[in-house]
This record gives C-alpha cells, sequence and structure tokens, in this order.
C-alpha cells in the first residue's frame, strides 16, 4: 500500500498528513508514505520523523492582485514553474507507482495531481475551511472523495462530499493537566491564557499583547507563542514592559512542538488564536473556550467564514482585527474570566463540535478503497 501525499502553499497541511500517516499506520504498518510538494525545511524535517520519503517539485501561483511585479511573477510562474513541476512531478509518479494520492490543496499540490490525473491515479482531497482554495477547486472536478472539515462546505457538489473535520494527531490528546504544568513549570494561582500568534499576521497580535502585557500577567498566566520571526523582538519588548514580579508569570516561546502544544491546550483555560481551520479543531479537541481573532489577508476570507461558523456553536468569540483595540480586548479577557458559568458553555459547545476522530475516518476510507 503506497500512499502519495501533496500539498504546500498554505499553512496547516503537514500536520494532517501526519496525522492521517499514523493513523493508517495502524491500519497496515507495511503502508509506505511519500510526500510531493514545494521545498520546506520545516515539512521535510517533519515528514522525514514519520518515516514519509520527501520529493521536492516547483510550484507556482497566480497572484490575485495587480502590480509590475506580480504581473511578472504570474507570468513566470504560469509558463515556467507550473509546466515544470507538472513535468517533474509525471516522472516522479511514473516510477513512484503510488495506489492513491490525497491532497492536502495549497498551490504546491496542483502540479502533482493534475499529473496523477494523467496516471490515472485515483485523487482523494482534504479541504480544511468552509471556502474552499483554488486548487482544490479545481481538482475537486475530478477528485474520487472530498473530505471537509464544515458541514455546508461552499462550491464542491454534495455528492462528493464526507464531512469529517480537520485531522488532529491523536497522541497529543493523551497529555495530562499534571504533565502540562510540570513542563512549563507554571506558578499556578491564576487562570492560564494561552496565546497563538499563528505563523502568519503573528506581528499584529504581538503588539496588541505587549501593549497590555502588564495589565494582563495582573490576572492571568500566559503561554506566548509568538513565532520564529518575532521571538527576539518580542522577547526583548516584555522585559521592559513587564514588572519584576510579573515576570514568572510570564511563558513566551518561538515556536510550540507537538508535545509542548498538546500540554498548552491542555492547561489552559481560555485560547487566544487566529482562525486557521487546523487551530479551530485542535481548540476543539482540547474542549477550550476561546477568542478567534482571523487574519484578514486569508485568500477567499477563509479565516473570517471559519471563526464565524465556529462562534455560531457557542463555543468561541469572535474579534476582527478592525474593531481589536487593547481595551477592548482586555475588558473581553477580563470579562470571561470573571464568569466561569459562561466558560464551561463555551466548553461544552467545543466539545459537541469536535471531531476528534478524523484522521481515523479519513484512513479508514483509504485502506478500504486499497484493499477493494
Amino acid at each position: 500500500m503506497k500512499i502519495l501525499f501533496t500539498g504546500g502553499g498554505s499553512g496547516g497541511h503537514v500536520f494532517p498528513i501526519i496525522a492521517i500517516f499514523r493513523e493508517i499506520k495502524k491500519f497496515d504498518p507495511r503502508a509506505e508514505g511519500l510526500y510531493l510538494g514545494p521545498k520546506n525545511e520545516l515539512e521535510l524535517i517533519l515528514l522525514s520523523q514519520e518515516g514519509i520519503k520527501v520529493k521536492t517539485i516547483l510550484a507556482g501561483k497566480i497572484r490575485r492582485y495587480f502590480t509590475p511585479l506580480s504581473v511578472l511573477q504570474n507570468f513566470f510562474d504560469l509558463f515556467f514553474r507550473i509546466p515544470i513541476g507538472i513535468l517533474q512531478s509525471f516522472i516522479y509518479l511514473f516510477f513512484l507507482a503510488p495506489d492513491l494520492i490525497f491532497s492536502k490543496g495549497g498551490y504546491g499540490a496542483l502540479p502533482c495531481c493534475l499529473a496523477g490525473k494523467i496516471l490515472q491515479i485515483p485523487i482523494f482531497l482534504h479541504e480544511s475551511d468552509l471556502s474552499p482554495g483554488a486548487c482544490n477547486r479545481i481538482l475537486g472536478r475530478f477528485a474520487t472523495e472530498i473530505f471537509v472539515s464544515f458541514p455546508k462546505t461552499e462550491y464542491f457538489p454534495l455528492g462528493k462530499m464526507v464531512v469529517v473535520g480537520n485531522p488532529i494527531r491523536e497522541r497529543m490528546l493523551r497529555v495530562t493537566k499534571e504533565e502540562a504544568k510540570a513542563l512549563f513549570g507554571l506558578e499556578g494561582g491564576k487562570p492560564v491564557l494561552l496565546i497563538l500568534g499563528g505563523s502568519q499576521g503573528a506581528q499584529r497580535i504581538n503588539d496588541l499583547i505587549l501593549l497590555i502585557l502588564a495589565e494582563l500577567l495582573e490576572n492571568f498566566e500566559i503561554l506566548h507563542q509568538s513565532g520564529p520571526k518575532n521571538f527576539n523582538q518580542v522577547k526583548a519588548e516584555a522585559q521592559v514592559v513587564m514588572k519584576e514580579e510579573q515576570k514568572k508569570y510570564y511563558h513566551l516561546f518561538p515556536f510550540l512542538r507537538e508535545k509542548e502544544l498538546a500540554c498548552a491546550y491542555q492547561v489552559s483555560d481560555l485560547v487566544v488564536s487566529r482562525a486557521g481551520s487546523g487551530s479551530i479543531f485542535e481548540i476543539a479537541a482540547f474542549q477550550k473556550p476561546s477568542i478567534l481573532i482571523p487574519l484578514p489577508e486569508a485568500a477567499q476570507n477563509h479565516q473570517l467564514k471559519n471563526a464565524y461558523f465556529y462562534a455560531k456553536t457557542g463555543a468561541a468569540l469572535v474579534i476582527e482585527e478592525q474593531n481589536l483595540t487593547p481595551s477592548f480586548f482586555l475588558e473581553k479577557l477580563k470579562y470571561l474570566i470573571s464568569h466561569p458559568e459562561e466558560l464551561d458553555l463555551m466548553s461544552y459547545a467545543a466539545k459537541e463540535f469536535s471531531k476528534p476522530k478524523a484522521a481515523k475516518i479519513i484512513a479508514s476510507y483509504i485502506v478500504d478503497y486499497l484493499r477493494k
């Protein structure tokens, strides 16, 4: 059983692939995992650690804004990078001979899936967001199965969609609160606020937190993922604005690895995050109340749509960046933490929304299809 995964160009596709491959290995320990996509060093490391063999290709995207530079980049990508990527994919697929292609979307998946279509290899898609990306909209026309995270996902035909949620890594859910407290060396005595800056737009969230950090630390113990690019700047500025006695309540990280992130979710009382599908479904799986701040630049405005769909369940509050003033944000946090009954209702709604078995369900579909 040989499954080729593909994706790239948009955040959040590698961890679902890892989650699905782990479940496939439970069904069939001899299953072989391959990955084809644009070069990315972090992804190479993460996938290789799972025993997934990685091959890289060229990939291009079409930019929907118009400047002299974007026109030139679109021309180069359309007539050089994408055709070369399709040719590279065709050669790799011909010699690797996978039984099935699983696409997580993003412009990096397009060359591989188009080559797979030519070679008549079955293609399964997963769409994380309520509003599909351009690549999956194209590929959905000839996919065998389309797995979606949200009910009423836009664009795709109903007959092809299977609502499963967004795959999360099952072993993350095994950590205990005691283990999490020990890992971070928490002081205790205050509610724990987890702030996830995300990979895009993290600086704006970091700036907001720094403006009110001293006031936040009066009420919360904070776990803050700033993003690797922003870590040193945030660390330096935080040292200036914090009082000396508050420093033990502030825990700053550039990036939270799998176990660290699981522990951070487990020990938190409230989560502040962007509204990517991966984050939403992880927050829901840990049954945590949340405040979501959608990234306004997200393609198809998908984070805003994800956030409001999730908020309708009662599990989260949405604050759009245009309304995100320091005083308003601080008051919302204080209000929630002073009304535990509301946090309990949000937690229950998150549990009802969560789909922690998504990876297992997708894996079972793949295994059953290939065993027919």
